[in-house]
């Protein structure tokens, strides 16, 4: 199985799209998303991290398989 720059490039697209639907449908509540993220220890903020990669790489390969 390959995935050619088009497919990565759909995928990146979308994410940018779902990334956009809180801050246009409700500025307020990615507002204070944002200030509770930049008030987030460094080291929550790096787990979190590594366990939605991890997550999206899981599912990612359900998806694939």
């Amino acid at each position: 199985m390959s995935m050619d720059w088009s497919t990565l490039g759909a995928a990146f697209a979308l994410y940018l799209v779902l990334e956009g639907v809180i801050p246009f449908l409700n500025p307020s509540v990615a507002q204070r998303a944002f200030k509770a993220m930049a008030e987030t220890p460094e080291r929550v903020l790096r787990f979190m991290g590594l366990a939605s990669m991890i997550g999206g790489c899981v599912l990612l390969y359900a998806i694939r398989n």
